[in-house]
């Protein structure tokens, strides 16, 4: 268990490393890096999701701490190359709304779901986040770069929600759990005021 989070750790700086590296190489790839970075972490939705993905896979553990942010991460980039192209993805907008009430909800409860189950879900939910960040790739920038500084962006907000669950989880040995239904109902509630646009 100790050697996992490391992985998750190793994982995002293999991200990272070639996509800073493509940043530096001219203006249009650190134009996209920059704006593919800033993307994901520019919106409480995406915020929100990202780290609840991390507290989610935190909560199931074992092979799913890191198989349920990598299948995010894997997935989203599927997606913004859906977006990038202009290829239609339905209701990515109640998609990604739904992806925070639903994870919120699964970390209220600290729901055990089998680590497949769990990356089919997150899987279809970074289809609609990553959609959205393709779809919004400014004309000027790098694709390559773009994608890489989104991607490298939510392993890191996984990280910390990774980060997060171990706080909460410290937390709540001491106060019960209580401390875990508060924060996942609030994500949940900030989710429905996503999907009702009062957020």
């Amino acid at each position: 268990m100790s050697t996992t989070p490391s992985r998750i750790t190793v994982f995002s700086l293999a991200m990272l490393y070639p996509a800073l590296a493509h940043a530096h190489v001219g203006v249009g790839e650190t134009s996209g890096f920059t704006h593919g970075f800033a993307h994901p972490i520019s919106g409480l939705d995406h915020v929100l999701a990202m780290i609840l993905v991390g507290v989610f896979a935190f909560q199931l553990g074992g092979r799913a701490l890191w198989l349920v942010p990598a299948a995010f991460v894997g997935m989203m980039a599927a997606g913004g190359a859906l977006g990038a192209a202009g290829i239609n993805v339905p209701f990515v907008e109640l998609g990604i709304a739904l992806s925070v009430i639903v994870l919120g909800a699964a970390v209220a409860f600290e729901i055990k779901a089998p680590a497949a189950i769990a990356v089919a879900l997150v899987g279809l939910f970074a289809v609609f986040h990553g959609h959205a960040h393709g779809a919004e790739m400014p004309e000027s920038a790098g694709g390559l770069a773009y994608a890489g500084g989104f991607m490298a962006a939510t392993a890191l907000l996984h990280v910390a929600g990774i980060g997060i669950g171990f706080g909460i989880g410290k937390i709540s040995q001491r106060v019960g759990p209580g401390i875990v239904r508060i924060i996942g109902g609030l994500a949940a509630l900030a989710g429905v005021g996503i999907l009702t646009g009062t957020l």
